[in-house]
């Protein structure tokens, strides 16, 4: 499971011209998940998601994490990241999860994020959708479970 973070100022995401999803100060997730991915990879992702020190603390240093701004997270599915790159000019997608699994894996990351933290807000999985970001820093990480 590899996940794109971004720390950011404010965040939403639209389907058909519709907002469906937005945070304030916080983290955008953008979430891939591959075939071999199962419930303990999404667990320790979005520990570590939780937990990564992204955040100024008073001397302006990285120091603090997500529950401790109380910020906000906004998970957005993107199948892309899972894309293998190495060769020629198109992407493959062989390690990417199925379609059900996929979703069934998205979904849990959400059902987990709100045992944990107060305002969570997501995408549509397999939707056109179209994210708006004000990256703070500007800061963004890869991640993997």
């Amino acid at each position: 499971m590899k996940a794109l973070i971004q720390r950011v100022s404010s965040a939403s995401v639209d389907v058909n011209g519709e907002r469906i999803g937005e945070i304030n100060k916080g983290i955008l997730v953008l979430l891939g998940v591959e075939r071999e991915d199962n419930n303990a990879a999404a667990d320790k992702l979005l520990k570590k998601i939780i937990n990564y020190r992204i955040f100024p603390d008073e001397e302006g240093k990285m120091n603090l994490n997500l529950q401790q701004i109380n910020g906000e997270l906004l998970i957005v599915s993107q199948f892309t990241l899972v894309a293998d790159t190495k060769k020629g000019l198109r992407p493959g997608f062989s390690s990417g999860a199925s379609p059900e699994l996929g979703e069934a894996l998205y979904q849990y990351v959400i059902q987990e994020a709100n045992k944990k933290i107060p305002n969570v807000a997501t995408g549509q999985y397999g939707a056109d959708m179209k994210v708006s970001l004000v990256n703070d820093g500007p800061v963004t990480f890869w991640l993997e479970s």
